[in-house]
């Protein structure tokens, strides 16, 4: 792509459809599946467990409704606070309040741009109390149920700092990698730090599947029930319909699916290029005097997504 001038232009933010998305998804058309039951779903499910190294992956119509229902599972209650950054999109707040709970933004970190552990660790000292395992704020009277790291433009927050705030308090830590895919903290993926994580593939984010996210864990029982909470929670009978709990239907369609097979693919070369255009970035910015280009935090890979 070149600009006006000719010189060579980078997308922000655009999808990039040049591997076998036509494919796929001419597939999924032809076999008539392109609703939650196609193969495209598993196949994409798999494709992201592979490469995340989550053992369980659950994937669902968008990247706020993994976050919902990943909120719920870590037990949000109605009334109860849920700790999020003051830095972040609006979903990250919407999904706690579709839980009826309460989001209560926090500090973040000049190093990660996400949530600062320190500043945390200091607020929580002096404003709550931890009773029979349950953290409560002292002026609210509230339960502080859960917290809600968000790895931002996709770098890395502090994991380690968090993991320790998070068992020191007694708070269930749900990770929102909505922008991390292809991020690493000291080697681990992005979302398989938590309790639960998750991820979006709406058309802005490093792949896409038109709209969509996926659920990440390493618990078979929290995946079985996340998998039955997003499928209207429909006990499977061959006939009858009975739904055991408050369901949703949000599983992702297969031919949203297809789309992410042929993306996953794409999805190292993708990474290679945005890494090579922030390094562009950097040594262009090192002439510009009293500006500092934000770089990943140490010891972590970060997708450079919004580059």
């Amino acid at each position: 792509i070149t600009n006006s001038i000719g010189m060579e232009k980078a997308a922000l933010h655009e999808p990039n459809f040049g591997g076998n998305e036509r494919k796929y998804l001419l597939e999924c058309l032809e076999s008539n599946f392109v609703s939650t039951v196609g193969k495209h779903v598993k196949l994409f499910e798999d494709e992201l467990a592979n490469f995340t190294g989550a053992k369980h992956v659950i994937a669902v119509v968008n990247g706020t409704e993994a976050l919902h229902v990943a909120l719920l599972l870590a037990g949000v209650q109605e009334g109860d606070e849920v700790l999020i950054p003051s830095l972040t999109f609006i979903a990250t707040a919407n999904a706690v309040d579709y839980c009826a709970a309460i989001p209560h933004f926090v500090d973040s970190d000049w190093n990660t741009l996400g949530l600062d552990p320190k500043a945390l660790r200091d607020w929580l000292k002096v404003s709550t109390d931890v009773r029979s395992g349950i953290c409560f704020n002292r002026n609210t009277g509230r339960r502080i149920s859960a917290m809600v790291p968000v790895h931002v433009f996709g770098h890395p927050c502090d994991l380690e700092g968090l993991i320790s705030v998070s068992n020191e308090f007694c708070i269930t830590m749900v990770e929102d990698g909505a922008e991390s895919l292809g991020s690493w903290f000291h080697g681990r993926h992005t979302g398989t730090y938590g309790f639960l994580g998750t991820l979006s593939f709406n058309g802005n984010k490093i792949i896409t599947t038109g709209g969509g996210g996926a659920i990440l864990t390493n618990d078979i029982g929290l995946a079985r029930h996340a998998r039955h909470l997003t499928t209207t929670a429909k006990i499977q009978h061959p006939w009858e319909y009975i739904h055991d709990e408050i369901g949703f239907n949000h599983r992702m369609p297969s031919i949203n699916a297809a789309l992410g097979c042929a993306q996953l693919e794409q999805l190292p070369n993708l990474l290679d290029s945005k890494r090579r255009l922030f390094k562009r970035y950097r040594d262009s910015f090192k002439k510009v005097g009293q500006v500092k280009v934000f770089e990943e935090p140490e010891g972590c890979s970060s997708n450079y997504w919004l580059q």
